[in-house]
């Protein structure tokens, strides 16, 4: 690994572009200590202390401790992943939209602009909703309550998600990799060492060191497993064969070659979960702009969506909201999937092309086979990220751990970024006849 490296710093392309994603992260770090103007930091403490409580702790997470500390990057990427989803879903919905996405680069271009002004235009909403709702309740001084002290905050939040977009847009053109993924994975991975603190005053600190030892190799192999689980829940896959009919073209005989359909496990990734987990947490955020009775009908509800109090030895019966948590993250992958891969349009290129599967006739079986295919491993990568996901609850409710960056949906976006990066790395040194980082 270390050798790969190496060699990678050894090619000037490759160098520059492995720098210039250095630069930029180092310029993310810098925008995530940079604070808003007028924002009481007494309140932000108070306030994601609730934050964790509720269960919300993994929004801090995935902005590098931005949010609690309301800076500059407060929003982080957000608002572009949520704009992203909701463009793919409006392509789906529009007719005009698929055309343009048809359409080739220019449709391509034309649709990443409109995501860009969806972008601004959440940003917008989300900031302004979190200056007006937490401004008067002590997240602004006194004497910034007013009206360009509202518009401070809402433009330096604006600002600091749309200059994360550019930053992101700008790694994927002259760095390293998908620039998006790997802004949202350097802000998780800045929380792990406060995350190892949290675990070693946990388990370890003040123990003997029998007690810790045995702590320290118990939580060590929980996360080592966690681990190995999400690297081959992410590069699991089923291969459909698929057999290309012989025809002459002109005085040659061509076709005849054999290939795959490669359906991945997890053929949805990380976003069944964080649906599932804006939609449960959607509620209990928006309880925060309210004093909530949390001893009414209601705020026993609220408290039972907060996976915070899931596994509560104390009050076990708030962990009936796990059960929707498990229903809503099966029913987002197999409807993700649904929109991301059509049997029904493969099985017409496969015919189109002269291609069919061995034993299953062309057309509607074929679209029908691929379907049914589709449903079961759907169902295995579904089930899948919902083990990956419960595990660190469970510890966060039997032994009040907290949120932890390195679990759940932070463990399957640091694993499919990383290994993406590796992948785009390594294609850069195979073009130059090197062995690069996945043939060590």
């Amino acid at each position: 690994m270390l050798n790969s490296i190496q060699k990678a710093f050894k090619v000037k392309e490759v160098r520059e572009r492995l720098l210039y994603t250095f630069m930029m992260l180092i310029v993310i770090r810098i925008g995530s200590c940079l604070p808003i103007p007028g924002v009481d930091a007494s309140f932000l403490k108070e306030f994601f202390t609730n934050l964790q409580n509720s269960g919300m702790g993994f929004v801090n997470a995935i902005t590098g401790g931005s949010f609690s500390n309301m800076s500059l990057f407060a929003l982080s990427i957000t608002p572009y992943i949520t704009s992203s989803i909701i463009m793919q879903l409006m392509t789906i919905a529009i007719p005009k939209l698929e055309e343009m996405q048809k359409e080739g680069e220019d449709g391509r271009k034309k649709i990443a602009e409109y995501t860009r002004y969806l972008t601004v235009a959440l940003a917008l909403f989300q900031s302004s909703a979190m200056a007006i709702g937490f401004g008067k309740q002590g997240l602004l001084y006194e004497d910034a309550q007013n009206i360009w002290g509202y518009m401070t905050v809402i433009a330096a939040m604006t600002a600091g998600s749309a200059l994360l977009m550019w930053i992101g847009e700008r790694i994927t053109e002259k760095g390293v990799g998908n620039g998006i993924s790997i802004v949202l994975l350097i802000n998780i991975v800045s929380s792990l060492p406060q995350d190892v603190l949290m675990l070693y005053e946990r388990f370890m600190a003040g123990k003997s060191v029998a007690v810790a030892t045995v702590a320290a190799i118990i939580v060590l192999a929980v996360v080592v497993a966690t681990v190995v689980f999400v690297l081959v829940l992410n590069g699991a896959e089923r291969r459909i064969p698929v057999q290309y009919s012989k025809k002459m073209q002109g005085r040659r005989m061509i076709g005849g070659q054999s290939s795959h359909i490669p359906l991945k496990v997890n053929t949805a990734g990380v976003i069944p979960v964080i649906f599932a987990s804006s939609i449960m947490s959607m509620p209990v955020m928006i309880a925060q702009f309210f004093n909530v009775d949390y001893s009414t009908f209601g705020g026993k509800i609220l408290m039972a969506l907060s996976s915070a109090n899931w596994f509560r030895p104390e009050m076990p019966v708030y962990s009936v909201g796990l059960l929707i948590y498990i229903v809503l993250v099966v029913l987002f992958a197999y409807f993700y999937t649904s929109i991301t891969f059509n049997p029904l349009e493969v099985a017409n290129n496969m015919k189109k092309s002269g291609g069919f599967i061995p034993g299953v006739r062309p057309g509607k079986p074929t679209s029908d086979f691929l379907n049914n295919i589709l449903n079961y491993i759907v169902f295995i990568g579904a089930t899948g990220l919902v083990i990956v996901c419960i595990v660190p609850i469970i510890a966060s409710g039997l032994f009040n751990v907290g949120s932890l960056s390195f679990g759940g949906t932070s463990l399957i976006i640091i694993a499919g970024v990383i290994l993406e990066t590796i992948k785009a790395v390594d294609s850069m040194m195979l073009v130059r006849n090197y062995k690069g980082f996945l043939n060590d």
